[in-house]
């Protein structure tokens, strides 16, 4: 066997653990959150659109970072839009066609606009320049701490929810306390497994993808993004199958803020990223799919992505990545 033959047998051997970690993390992230939710009376979609979120951009994070401090503006740009775009119309798209996503008052009303408006605020400082300094960077740092704050004031508003299950909860204190510290560590544990396992599948992915000469940008928006959005992936389409619509929308609009003021803020301050103009067509594709997803709730059946939605997004995915190779 040759030495190219032996490397491209390791690196696919990896890809394929990459998933199962992926896989394993993803159900004790959901299990845990969903869980924590219930017992601090917390909404679902607050634990999806932050620690859900966190835990699964963890490797857009790592390679948008790394690929900023090494100089490749195109990848760590073009990660977080591919991201962004296999998020909405693939991921999001796959878990409503496995069962119908309901969208809650807040979530139609608040959360999906407000991903719209950060979309075109980040679209702007990106084209201001063309490219994205350390002041758009705090600009994008100081977006993601009211976000923040927003959530943390959903969280307390979520206080007042689902009071019937209180007597229950006061008669087993000793048992809840347990259980408690059984889904922070399910959390912590899910997280870790997220992180190793989109590592794993990333780098050999990206390993595979340079064998066959590919270039920066296709690779970023098309392999690595999909990589990265593994996570994302396995945890929407897990929660999607309990029934947890909340954390399966939460997620994928969390992630997709966090993925443009969250990384991309902070790998500008570490350093300034270059912008590629012809991002721009991407972007329409990101804009066109959160417009769509806010239309979603007013057209019959009401207030909820139905599997025909799902269809259309997923052709609509299958479409675009057509179109970059056809270029």
């Amino acid at each position: 066997m040759k030495v190219g033959e032996a490397k491209m047998i390791l690196w696919i051997l990896l890809i394929i653990l990459g998933f199962i970690l992926l896989i394993k993390g993803a159900d004790f992230l959901v299990d845990g959150a969903s869980n924590i939710a219930k017992r601090f009376h917390i909404p679902e979609i607050i634990i999806g659109l932050t620690i859900v979120s966190i835990g699964t951009s963890m490797p857009e994070l790592f390679v948008s970072i790394t690929s900023a401090i090494n100089g490749y503006s195109d990848m760590a740009i073009g990660n977080i839009i591919g991201s962004n775009i296999a998020n909405l119309f693939l991921i999001l798209g796959l878990s409503s066609i496995i069962r119908a996503i309901k969208f809650k008052r807040e979530t139609r009303l608040i959360e999906i606009p407000l991903c719209l408006v950060i979309t075109i605020i980040f679209i702007s400082l990106c084209n201001l320049n063309q490219d994205v300094s350390i002041g758009d960077g705090i600009i994008l740092l100081i977006l993601f701490v009211l976000f923040i704050l927003y959530t943390i004031v959903m969280a307390k508003k979520g206080e007042a929810f689902d009071k019937e299950d209180d007597e229950e909860e006061d008669s087993n204190d000793s048992k809840l306390s347990k259980s408690a510290i059984r889904d922070i560590i399910f959390l912590i544990l899910g997280g870790i497994l997220l992180k190793v396992g989109g590592d794993l599948t990333v780098n050999n992915a990206v390993n595979v993808a340079r064998h066959f000469n590919l270039s920066e940008k296709l690779i970023s928006v098309t392999i690595l993004a999909i990589g990265t959005s593994l996570p994302e992936l396995v945890t929407s389409v897990s929660a999607a199958f309990k029934g947890k619509s909340d954390i399966a929308i939460g997620n994928i609009i969390g992630s997709n803020i966090f993925n443009m003021l969250l990384i991309i803020g902070v790998s500008a301050i570490i350093k300034p990223i270059v912008y590629n103009v012809s991002y721009n067509v991407d972007f329409i594709f990101v804009i066109v799919g959160t417009i769509l997803l806010s239309l979603f709730p007013i057209i019959p059946p009401k207030n909820k992505m139905t599997r025909w939605n799902g269809i259309v997004y997923v052709y609509i995915y299958l479409g675009y990545m057509v179109s970059l190779f056809v270029k």
